[in-house]
C-alpha cells in the first residue's frame, strides 16, 4: 500500500464558522468569532474574551443518548468526525473496521462535564456524580467515543501536547498509514471556556487582558499581550495515495509530506529552542527546500517574546520577509490542539483557492523580519504550505502540506 498520506474529507467546527466552507467564507472575508463570554458573567476575570462556537446544537447531530453521557467537546468531535467522512464520500461500513483507526490530540478533556458533576459532589454527595463523569472528562474520550460510534477497529490514540499536539495527531496518522492503516480520522478539538477551563488558563498568564474584542488578540503586534483562548477544532479524512483511488474519492485537498515535532530545552541551559530545527526537519522530510514553501500557518502566539522568536525563526530559515505569513486564529482564538487542524484546514482550502487569508486585528512593527498578510486576502500561486504549532511547556511541531 502506498504510503502517501493524501487528505480527502474536511470538517471545522469553529468560533466564526461551522463546517469547512462556512469557516472558509468567514476567514477569507475576516469575519472574527471573538466576542465577550455569554455563558456566565465573566466580568470579574481578568480575560474575559473568547471565541465561542455559535449555533451548535447537539440534538441536530447526535442520538438523545449520547448527549448526557458526553461533554461539549466530545459532542463536537463525533459531529466534526461524521462531517469529515460525509465529505471524503467514504463508506465506513464498507471497509474492515481493523483498518480504519482514529488519532485525535486534546489537552483539556471535558472540563465543563467535570465542573458540573464536581458541584453535585460537594453540594448533593457522590451519589448524584454521573457514572459518565469516569470517561468524559478524559482527554482521550474523544478517540473512543468516534471509534465506537462508527465501529473503528483499528490502530487509534490520542496525543497530548497543548496546541502542538494538533499537528501531531496528522503527524502521527500518516505514521499509522505506513504501518499499513488504510484511513485514519485525525485532528483536535477543544471546548475549554468553561469557568473551571479559564482559570486553569488564566493561571498561566498568557491570556490577553484587553478590553475590547478587537484588540484582544492581535499576534505580532508591538501592543500584543496574550491570546485568547477559544472552542472547537477540525477533524481530517486522511487516507492512503492506493485507498483513495481504489474507492474512486471524489477529491484530494492534499497530501501531508512532511512532519517534525521537538521539545525545547530547560530554560537557563544556554541551548536554542527547538522551533528551527523542527522546521528544517519537516522540509528535510517532505524533501522541499525553503523557497519552495509559498506560505507560512504561523504559530502566533500573542505574547511579544514568542512571537519575535518565531519571526526571526521564519527569517533566518527563509530570509526576512522571505515568506508570506498568516495567522488566521486571531479570527477564532487559540483553540489549544484544536487550533493547529484547523490551520491545516485553512491551509488546504488555501492551496485549492490560491489565496492567503489575512490576520485580522495586527499591525506589524518595522523592525519584524516578517511578510504577515494583513486586513484582506492575498492571491498568490501555492503549491506547499508549512503550519506551524507550539505548546505551553516547550512542545513544537511543524507540518507540510502540498497541493
Amino acid at each position: 500500500m502506498s504510503a502517501t498520506a493524501v487528505v480527502t474529507g474536511l470538517s471545522v467546527v469553529a468560533p466564526n464558522g461551522l463546517g469547512a466552507e462556512e469557516y472558509w467564507a468567514a476567514t477569507l472575508a475576516g469575519r472574527s468569532g471573538i466576542g465577550e463570554i455569554e455563558r456566565y458573567d465573566a466580568s470579574r476575570y481578568p480575560s474575559r474574551f473568547a471565541g465561542q462556537v455559535r449555533g451548535f446544537d447537539p440534538a441536530e447531530h447526535l442520538p438523545g443518548r449520547l448527549i448526557p453521557q458526553t461533554d461539549q467537546v466530545t459532542r463536537f468531535a463525533l459531529a466534526a468526525a461524521d462531517w469529515a467522512v460525509e465529505d471524503a464520500g467514504v463508506d465506513l461500513g464498507s471497509l474492515d473496521p481493523l483498518e480504519v483507526g482514529v488519532a485525535t490530540a486534546n489537552a483539556s478533556g471535558g472540563f465543563e462535564f467535570t465542573q458540573h458533576e464536581v458541584q453535585k459532589l460537594w453540594t448533593l454527595g457522590p451519589q448524584h456524580v454521573s457514572a459518565y463523569q469516569c470517561f468524559a472528562w478524559f482527554y482521550a474520550v474523544n478517540t473512543g467515543q468516534i471509534s465506537i460510534r462508527n465501529n473503528l477497529r483499528g490502530a487509534s490514540s490520542a496525543l497530548v501536547a497543548e496546541q502542538a499536539a494538533g499537528l501531531d495527531a496528522l503527524g502521527h496518522a500518516r505514521r499509522l498509514l505506513r504501518k499499513g492503516v488504510r484511513l485514519v480520522v485525525a485532528g483536535g478539538v477543544e471546548a475549554p471556556l468553561n469557568p473551571y477551563a479559564l482559570v486553569s488558563q488564566i493561571s498561566h498568564g498568557l491570556l490577553s487582558r484587553a478590553r475590547s474584542a478587537e484588540t484582544a488578540y492581535r499576534p505580532f503586534d508591538p501592543e500584543a499581550d496574550g491570546y485568547v483562548p477559544g472552542e472547537g477544532g477540525a477533524l481530517l479524512v486522511v487516507e492512503s495515495a492506493d485507498s483513495a483511488e481504489g474507492r474512486g474519492a471524489r477529491q484530494r485537498y492534499g497530501e501531508i509530506v512532511g512532519y517534525a515535532s521537538g521539545f525545547d530545552p530547560r530554560p537557563g541551559s544556554g541551548r536554542p529552542p527547538a522551533l528551527r530545527r523542527v522546521v528544517e526537519l519537516a522540509l528535510a522530510d517532505a524533501g522541499v527546500r525553503p523557497d519552495e514553501v509559498d506560505v507560512v500557518f504561523a504559530d502566533a502566539a500573542g505574547v511579544p517574546e514568542a512571537d519575535r522568536a518565531e519571526a526571526e525563526v521564519l527569517a533566518e530559515v527563509f530570509g526576512p520577509r522571505g515568506v508570506p505569513v498568516t495567522a488566521p486564529k486571531t479570527m477564532t482564538g487559540r483553540l489549544l490542539a484544536g487550533g493547529p487542524p484547523v490551520d491545516v484546514v485553512a491551509a488546504l482550502l488555501a492551496l485549492r483557492d490560491q489565496v492567503v487569508p489575512p490576520t485580522v486585528g495586527t499591525t506589524v512593527p518595522d523592525d519584524l523580519p516578517i511578510d504577515l498578510v494583513t486586513g484582506a486576502p492575498r492571491e498568490a500561486v501555492l503549491r506547499t504550505a508549512l503550519i506551524l504549532a507550539r505548546g505551553f511547556g516547550g512542545f513544537n511541531s511543524a507540518l507540510v502540506v502540498r497541493r
